[in-house]
């Protein structure tokens, strides 16, 4: 299957403990099918001091499942489903369901 998330897009947590939760996509593992999306799903982790590192107890986002994501429709700021769309020129883009507002420019 492919993704129709990339980084750097705009989602909410639509499911899970972090749900109603919006952020940035930061990273995207497409086999695993997850995603890290900033402020979501953070965890304290104990971490080693290291050389260019100071240990202590720090914040860490981890990987969410994306079907636990959606995106955030450009034009009113709800959750929408995510469709393609071929423009005259040929480019092929991402569109929003809810508005067809396209995502990508």
């Amino acid at each position: 299957m492919k993704l129709k998330l990339k980084k750097g897009d705009r989602v909410i947590v639509v499911a899970g403990k972090d749900k109603g939760k919006s952020g940035d996509v930061l990273k995207i593992f497409p086999k695993e099918n997850r995603a890290v999306v900033s402020g979501v799903n953070v965890a304290r982790k104990h971490q080693k001091q290291t050389g260019a590192q100071e240990g202590g107890i720090v914040s860490k986002e981890l990987s969410i499942h994306v079907s636990n994501l959606a995106h955030i429709d450009p034009k009113d700021g709800k959750a929408t489903r995510v469709g393609f769309k071929v423009l005259d020129d040929g480019k092929k883009v991402r569109v929003a369901r809810r508005s067809g507002e396209v995502i990508d420019g």
